[in-house]
């Protein structure tokens, strides 16, 4: 057996970023940028108002208080998306809406609040602005007042996001204001998963009582969805070599091939002889439990190495270690720089038998927030085949071959594998906002 962190290093060893595509907008979320982006433009484009009110020189407003109200004429208003035609002369002010430009000849806004204008909207069909309309101005306005100048946002020519950027979306917003309908990114890895074994039945239809349902295809397909990839369901192969490379012909053009069973000892345990045969092996057993039988290696078509992780059947096995070792790969593939979880300690609130000498285990459990600690219980029994203790796990735990037994009252480390939010890249615990999904 190697260690979990050889395993992770080799598997990282084998797999390359992708290249680039050219994405639509909203579909580039949560990718990686691919190149700088710089602006074309000064954002704002224009010197413009951050509130609704009048335009006017701040000079002509000197002095005006409750007391002794500084009157001007009206002459003309300006919206957002418009300019207006004239000039701000001495005396005179121009009603203005939020985001429209400032008028030349005004150095300065006073807000609607400061003069003698309620801020209500007219009637409907009714025009805002008589002729020769006056306004009271009740408090002096500095040079500047409520002035967003152009260009303070972003400048010409200046980059806004950086080559390597997970794209969030204050970023997809960033680019949307820049007029960016598509953007360069590294693509998402395309990832063809494989079941194997005679027990099992496809979802939707009628299931033998000796069959089971296809559940790790659908498992481990949503985490690819969730962490970025582009899942390629190939269906169940049958516990034959022929039926294996059969579906493998299919699998070889995706970035990355993932089966489920058939890596353990046994008679019909046939991917690690396909794999053998048809490529290479680089590992088949890792010091973890559970999750010990993971094949690891490569098939190979033409001039391309495409990546094989051969995760065991138990559905537990199967998702904890796609968690650990699949998660990383689609990450780097995808030019994440960082693939770590969150590690934190936490205080055991139940005795925990790890039954192992030689390897870590990995026992699935909550994490609460109480009194300024972190808190872990167990999930139920922790069997790999109960898939349930999967589900109702926001962390598991990584305890080290060495302690066999952890009492109630220690600390121990645990992984989070859901802050609550389902980000990649947040980081704020979201779990302690809510209960559990413990039963």
């Amino acid at each position: 057996m190697i260690s979990v962190e050889e395993a992770l290093q080799r598997i990282l060893g084998y797999v390359e970023v992708l290249g680039p595509e050219e994405a639509p907008l909203l579909r580039a979320l949560g990718q990686v940028l691919a190149e700088d982006v710089h602006s074309p433009f000064d954002v704002p484009p224009l010197d413009n108002t951050a509130m609704d009110g009048y335009a006017v020189r701040a000079v002509d407003t000197r002095g005006a208080s409750p007391d002794r109200p500084v009157e001007l004429e009206v002459v003309g208003e300006v919206a957002a998306g418009y300019v207006f035609p004239g000039e701000v002369l001495p005396g005179t002010a121009v009603r203005i809406m939020t985001g429209a430009p400032i008028p030349a000849g005004a150095d300065a806004v006073v807000p609607f609040e400061d003069t003698d204008e309620p801020f209500e909207a007219p009637p409907e069909g009714a025009r805002r602005l008589r002729r020769h309309q006056r306004v009271r101005v009740f408090r002096e306005a500095a040079p500047g007042a409520n002035i967003r100048r152009a260009g303070e946002d972003i400048a010409r020519g200046q980059r806004v996001l950086r080559a390597g950027s997970v794209l969030r979306p204050a970023d997809i917003a960033v680019l949307a204001a820049l007029g960016h309908a598509t953007v360069r990114v590294v693509r998402r890895p395309v990832v063809a998963i494989i079941s194997t074994g005679d027990e099992l039945v496809p979802v939707g239809r009628p299931k033998p009582e000796n069959k089971i349902y296809d559940s790790n295809a659908y498992g481990l397909a949503a985490l690819v969805l969730r962490y970025g990839g582009v899942p390629r369901l190939l269906g169940i192969a049958k516990d034959t070599v022929r039926a294996l490379k059969a579906r493998l012909e299919r699998a070889l053009d995706a970035d990355m091939v993932v089966t489920s069973a058939g890596v353990s000892r046994g008679y019909y345990d046939v991917v690690k002889e396909v794999l053998a045969r048809e490529g290479e092996v680089d590992f088949w057993t890792v010091a973890m439990k559970p999750g010990k039988p993971l094949a690891f290696g490569c098939f190979y078509r033409g001039e391309r190495r495409v990546p094989h992780l051969g995760l065991p059947g138990n559905p537990v096995s199967a998702l904890l270690a796609f968690e650990l070792f699949g998660r990383p790969a689609i990450f780097k593939m995808m030019g994440k720089r960082d693939w770590s979880r969150p590690r934190i300690r936490a205080i055991a609130e139940e005795r925990i038998d790890t039954r192992t000498e030689d390897r870590v285990f990995f026992a699935r459990c909550v994490v609460t927030h109480r009194d300024g600690r972190y808190y872990a219980r167990l999930t139920g029994p922790q069997g790999s085949g109960i898939l349930t203790s999967m589900v109702y796990a926001n962390a598991v735990t990584a305890i080290p071959p060495e302690k066999r037994v952890v009492e109630p009252g220690e600390e121990i480390e645990v992984i989070m594998l859901d802050w609550g939010h389902g980000e990649e890249w947040g980081t704020e615990p979201g779990f302690l906002a809510r209960e559990p999904r413990f039963p």
